[in-house]
């Protein structure tokens, strides 16, 4: 990707034709994938155009100069339809680019479109959108895993080769392993969350997801940064990632969190398990690890996402913008309106974090939640304590058939067990591709850093990259709703 993009800024490469491939990428295969929510054609084109004009007249055009990038439809897109795959949001065009959005283009790089995600990120399969489910590009009877199942759809079936997801508990990491991808949860606060429809606030950050982890590190030097406009943004430069990826881990210290192992798929145990000889081959010193207080995130996750959520989605009343269900009256139209326009998943979230947020129950609900999130946060501290970095699954499991676990919210919330620990904590933390599971599909193997460790991270995982056993490669898959915007 980064020679792709020297070649445009050295105009021995075409922007427009860069685009014009990866368009016809995305027309010959989304029918089947359906990656896309909204296709920006014509204004993919434009940029691309005017990148190859600027880049003629001998201007920097960027480091991303030319290369495409696909957009979660989360991410505030100034003209262009951002939907959170939700009905509530319909026709709603934002007036402004979110912060990533104006660093990407800075960059040089070209929106291609916005990628389907499960309801308002609120899920793991990219089964509750409103516009109908992305499939695996690796086996289309799959799910790519969610939320951020179009991105890494986008990526993994060769329609982009960069994209930005949002991760909350885990939506970038998980769909990224279940497709084979590298994915990057930075850590809280390194990338602005201005323009990303809030979720959970306290959680939520956007992230890369590239096929190789130096695209990976590239996209997010671009991304990452102090950001005035986000009050969570942390005051410091974007972290120095690509300069690092060929230092190896010869004498760093890497534990395996013995607590992420259990309840895993045997083929995946087996790959972290292959994971720590390779890093122990190349160098470093490799034991296990404890994090007691990990098997406690996934439950203190529900209390405390749900809780948010319920807060952040109250302002979606019919009123100020988005879907309006006419009704007698105020209260009636708000009802209508938010049972019309939420799906069934988002429903229940409200439903629960209200529940938790009402009073005589914050206390015991979301208060004690936070309370386990400190131990999460100083159950890491400790064991980092002893190590430079931690490895554990991504995944419980390789990407699991469409509509499998619809029906059974519990187990579908499973499938975040091995990454919401760390997004509780706020620590970075990425997917690297490591090789087949038993049915051959892609099996992950998480890092993880403490917070602001991106450095330590991208380290490993560009030698687990380099150690890993070859991942399948793409097929392709049935049916869209996308929009083609012209």
């Amino acid at each position: 990707m980064l020679a792709v993009a020297d070649a445009v800024r050295q105009g021995r490469r075409s922007a427009r034709q860069l685009t014009e491939e990866h368009l016809a990428a995305v027309a010959a295969a989304e029918p089947e994938v359906h990656a896309f929510n909204t296709v920006m054609t014509d204004a993919a084109l434009a940029q691309a155009d005017d990148i190859d004009r600027r880049a003629a007249a001998g201007e920097d055009v960027g480091p991303l100069a030319g290369v495409p990038v696909a957009l979660k439809d989360n991410i505030c897109t100034r003209g262009v339809p951002t939907t959170c795959s939700s009905r509530i949001l319909e026709g709603w065009r934002p007036q402004y680019d979110a912060t990533v959005v104006v660093r990407l283009r800075s960059a040089g790089a070209v929106v291609l479109g916005k990628t389907n995600l499960d309801e308002f990120a609120m899920g793991s399969s990219t089964e509750n959108s409103a516009f109908g489910p992305t499939r695996n590009p690796r086996d289309p009877s799959r799910v790519p895993g969610g939320s951020s199942g179009g991105s890494a759809a986008a990526v993994a079936a060769g329609f982009a080769p960069l994209a930005l997801g949002s991760d909350t508990g885990g939506s970038i990491r998980q769909p990224a392993a279940l497709t084979g991808v590298v994915g990057v949860k930075p850590t809280y606060g390194v990338v602005s969350r201005y323009g990303l429809v809030a979720f959970a606030s306290s959680l939520d950050q956007i992230g890369p997801l590239a096929s190789s982890v130096a695209d990976a590190a590239a996209l997010l030097e671009v991304v990452a940064g102090h950001d005035p406009a986000d009050s969570t943004s942390l005051a410091e430069p974007a972290p120095e990632v690509t300069s690092v990826l060929d230092e190896g881990v010869d004498g760093m210290r890497v534990g395996v969190v013995t607590e992420l192992m259990a309840g895993v798929a045997p083929d995946i145990t087996d790959r972290v398990r292959q994971a720590a000889d390779a890093l122990a081959g190349a160098g470093a010193r490799v034991d296990e690890a404890s994090v007691p207080a990990a098997v406690h995130g996934l439950s203190a996750y529900y209390l405390i996402a749900p809780a948010e959520a319920s807060s952040n989605l109250a302002r979606y009343d019919g009123v100020r913008y988005g879907l309006r269900v006419d009704a007698p009256d105020i209260t009636a139209m708000y009802t209508a309106t938010r049972s019309a326009g939420f799906g069934s998943e988002v429903k229940r979230r409200i439903m629960l974090g209200t529940y938790a947020l009402s009073a005589g129950y914050y206390d015991a609900y979301y208060g004690q939640a936070q309370r386990v999130r400190t131990l999460i946060i100083r159950s890491f501290d400790a064991a980092y304590a002893g190590f430079d970095a931690l490895i554990a699954p991504t995944t419980p499991t390789t990407a699991f058939a469409l509509g499998s676990k619809t029906a059974d919210p519990l187990a579908m919330y499973l499938s975040d067990v091995c990454t919401v620990p760390s997004s509780l904590a706020g620590h970075p933390a990425m997917n690297v591709p490591f090789g087949p599971g038993d049915d051959g599909l892609p099996a992950g193997v998480q890092v993880l850093a403490p917070a602001r460790g991106e450095a330590v991270m991208f380290r490993v995982a560009a030698a687990l990259e380099a150690l890993a056993p070859d991942t399948p490669e793409a097929g392709i898959a049935p049916r869209s709703h996308t929009e083609v915007v012209r």
